[in-house]
């Protein structure tokens, strides 16, 4: 059973903008573009791990070198810094986590990786989705992850570590550590240790919940939700099980987000994250997996349900996770069929732009992922390859490296933690180098094959410190094309929604 550090959860939208100190103001001046247009609705979506690698090797492999992604078709781009910094302090980390991130584009602050919703010294911050729900627009949360993970969860919760999603409490999960090894002292606000199954469940910050992560809720969830007019699709579970399984709950389908009709909806489509769209492509007919909707799916659908919802408009976030967690993995084919998931919702969402006249679309990521890399056809290089690259110079020995090395396969055990990457795709264990074969290339080319020419690979598992694409269309879509801090994109949505500069901006 959970243990619930606080017997009743009271963390609505309005409280955690009071806390920040946030003015929420009506939408009395809206934002304009050069067409004199005003912003009702702004759609974000978040290719989760995303770099410009990922999306040229998007565009390489499904459109060809001349072609162009639907996100690449949005007339405005930029650039965006994703550092954190170091807890307690404004030091920057230079490579963040998904958690610092959302956080940083969320609530306008820099903050610890693995934080959500709370600034570097644990403090609460507001989040543009409460900020927004608390002045009567309508909130939507989309993702292909559980929807208790960190990109979702920092626009509609608040806490300490990420990973106190649910459904039970514990130290290990919701309390950091302190230098010593010992657990830090509960916070007064005991919003900041509540699973975030259990803020979700009871805030109302979004209208419309969609994506994975139904084990990391409880039937008590399902009842606080429908206390408060939602539409639960599926089931929760059984209230007289001390614990849920596969079996006691029901994951939504399809076809239930095709009948919603709720003014509030949550639908949570796997037990976990959502199946990536390669896995699931190759699942036989009945596979319960297939009855799960795409991303581009679950944006047509929120849309339908968030238009119209409010005389202000509407918020609406979308995330495309499984490009990072499948980059973490190395794995070249998902990853690529998932930037095209994402790229299927980006023309939902920009489909829906053109026709309204009024939305703002921003597109972008929080961070890059493994160091995704387009190599030169026919070469292997890469800084955990069978055979390093030497570092000298054989024209110029001034030009040497020190130390030197050489080709043999001798690695620097300090820095290299040994061979990950073998000959090639065609060895299960190894992703890189994959080669894909593009609408470029002769109709007998194959994937896998020295022929074809697009060959990938990847420098680490994790994230790096490279700064991320953004695109814009719409109303206010010029204030993103430059080169900005993650932090200034809360400050431009927050304008664009509101007219007006958030305190804490």
């Amino acid at each position: 059973m959970r243990r619930r550090p606080v017997k009743t959860l009271t963390v609505l939208a309005l409280t955690g903008a009071v806390a920040a100190g946030t003015a929420i103001t009506a939408n009395s001046a809206p934002q304009h573009d050069g067409q004199g247009k005003e912003i009702r609705n702004v759609i974000y979506l978040l290719g989760d791990g995303m770099g410009r690698t990922h999306v040229t090797a998007g565009r390489d492999r499904y459109y060809g070198a001349a072609g162009k992604l639907n996100m690449e078709r949005l007339p405005y781009t930029g650039a965006v810094a994703t550092y954190a910094v170091e807890k307690g302090s404004e030091q920057p980390a230079l490579v963040t986590d998904s958690a610092s991130s959302a956080t940083a584009w969320s609530s306008g602050v820099k903050t610890y990786n693995a934080a959500i919703g709370v600034d570097t010294y644990e403090k609460k911050v507001s989040t543009l989705m409460e900020e927004a729900k608390s002045a009567g627009f309508a909130t939507g949360n989309v993702s292909t992850a559980e929807i208790t993970d960190a990109t979702p969860a920092a626009q509609f919760s608040h806490a300490l570590l990420r990973g106190c999603q649910g459904p039970v409490y514990s130290d290990a999960a919701c309390l950091p550590k302190k230098a010593d090894g010992t657990y830090e002292p509960a916070p007064k606000d005991k919003t900041l240790i509540t699973p975030i199954a259990e803020q979700i469940a009871r805030n109302g910050t979004a209208d419309v919940i969609l994506g994975g992560g139904l084990a990391r809720f409880e039937p008590d969830d399902q009842k606080a939700l429908q206390a408060q007019g939602y539409q639960v699709l599926g089931s929760f579970g059984d209230p007289s099980l001390p614990a849920q399984t596969a079996a006691s709950q029901k994951v939504a389908t399809k076809t239930d987000l095709d009948m919603a009709q709720g003014k509030k909806v949550i639908g949570l489509f796997n037990r976990g994250n959502l199946t990536v769209e390669q896995a699931k492509a190759s699942l036989p007919a009945d596979a319960p997996q297939k009855q799960e909707p795409t991303l581009a799916d679950m944006t047509k659908k929120s849309l339908s349900l968030l238009n119209g919802r409010s005389k202000k408009g509407f918020l609406l976030q979308v995330e495309g996770a499984q490009i990072d967690k499948r980059s973490h993995a190395n794995d070249a084919a998902q990853t690529l069929a998932e930037v095209k998931a994402f790229d299927d919702a980006v023309k939902a969402a920009y489909d829906f732009a053109k026709k309204d006249g009024h939305t703002l679309v921003v597109v972008t990521a929080d961070h890059e992922c493994a160091g995704f890399n387009i190599i030169e056809k026919g070469t292997y290089t890469n800084a955990e390859a069978v055979a390093p690259p030497a570092n000298t110079d054989a024209g110029n020995p001034a030009n040497n490296s020190t130390p030197s090395r050489s080709s043999s396969g001798a690695k620097d055990a300090a820095r290299s933690s040994g061979i990950v990457n073998g000959a090639g795709s065609g060895d299960a264990k190894n992703f890189a180098p994959a080669t894909f074969r593009t609408p470029d290339d002769p109709k007998d080319v194959k994937d896998g094959s020295v022929d074809a020419s697009l060959w990938l690979t990847y420098l680490s598992g994790n994230h790096t410190g490279a700064d991320v694409p953004i695109y814009a269309y719409g109303p206010n879509g010029s204030a993103f094309a430059a080169s900005q801090n993650n932090t200034e994109l809360y400050g431009k949505l927050y304008r664009s929604l509101f007219g007006t500069a958030p305190q804490h901006d």
